[in-house]
């Protein structure tokens, strides 16, 4: 007995000795890289979600924006840290759909990540600026067809929500359209506004403010279903696209071999940020379906939105450029 009591202690003892850092976790700041540029909904959602991880955990989390080449800087970043929990990324849409634009991603998206936790669904949405005579989707598919090719859609990048929407609508609507990628949200969001494009694929979040401000109109939702944060704006396919279905998401992610116990801290950590008075207030109004589960939930959502968009992209010959 004595001797099986001194085997157990020892091992815990090796154990304790391995992975010193786990007891600690986190012992200094972390960062989340978002992959965007800042004043987008991605870099919004984070921002917030960082405050309440802060709280959990007990030190700062810094936003460290690293836009560019469709997301896969920000996200390269993250694949080559140190498996420590202590740099993640916010992954989006552009996640699931990079491997289907980019044969030779610098990293492999389904073994370069340790999934964390998804934090939500949401819609985006058709928007134009609030003077365009187009009220209606109908109006503007009736525009697009009238003069094809010179209607132009911003996003916040190749491979995006915005920007895989926008395709998928000109696949259902029979429009051509000319899409004009953005390093970021806020750009696109900016040129919009300015007149330099026609519409965009928007975010809620990112579409939100100038929604509400009255210098934006919301002509419909991207999801099957309504979203409750754009009251009376009806979907594409009950807009006159019959079949269109888009959503976008956000999840975090750790460098692959991050400790076991480092991404359930972090995950206990998400849990209880998006439970943050200021978070809820800010993802409700901007629809965005809060649904935080195991890691695993969020492998096996992404897995199938790879195979889903990796369909969209060969049948309508997409590319990254």
């Amino acid at each position: 007995m004595r001797g099986f009591l001194r085997l157990a202690t020892a091992l815990a003892l090796a154990a304790l000795a391995a992975s010193p850092a786990l007891a600690a976790f986190p012992d200094k700041p972390l960062r989340i890289i978002v992959p965007f540029a800042p004043g987008g909904g991605t870099d919004a959602i984070t921002r917030s979600l960082g405050i309440g991880m802060a709280e959990a955990l007990g030190q700062p989390v810094i936003v460290d924006n690293k836009p560019g080449a469709g997301t896969i800087i920000g996200t390269d970043a993250v694949a080559k840290s140190a498996p420590d929990g202590y740099m993640l990324v916010m992954a989006t849409f552009a996640h699931a759909v990079n491997p289907a634009l980019q044969p030779k991603l610098p990293y492999d998206t389904d073994r370069a990540f340790a999934p964390v936790a998804l934090i939500g669904i949401s819609p985006n949405v058709l928007v134009v600026r609030a003077d365009r005579p187009y009220k209606t989707v109908a109006e503007l598919v009736a525009a697009a067809k009238a003069k094809p090719g010179t209607l132009t859609f911003a996003s916040q990048g190749n491979g995006t929500s915005a920007h895989l929407a926008g395709e998928l609508f000109k696949s259902l609507a029979k429009v051509d359209i000319t899409h004009v990628p953005y390093r970021g949200a806020g750009p696109a969001m900016t040129d919009l506004l300015g007149g330099q494009v026609d519409m965009m694929f928007a975010t809620a979040a990112a579409a939100r403010p100038f929604v509400s401000a009255g210098k934006m109109r919301a002509l419909a939702v991207t999801t099957a279903h309504r979203s409750p944060a754009y009251a009376g704006v009806p979907t594409l396919a009950e807009a006159g696209v019959p079949g269109y279905a888009a959503e976008s998401w956000y999840g975090l992610y750790a460098a692959a071999g991050t400790p076991k116990e480092v991404v359930e801290r972090l995950n206990a950590a998400v849990r209880r940020a998006v439970k943050a008075e200021a978070f809820v207030k800010q993802t409700q109004s901007e629809g965005l379906a809060v649904d935080v589960g195991a890691p695993e939930e969020l492998a096996r959502y992404v897995r199938a939105e790879e195979v889903r968009w990796r369909k969209v992209v060969k049948d309508g010959n997409i590319t990254a450029d």
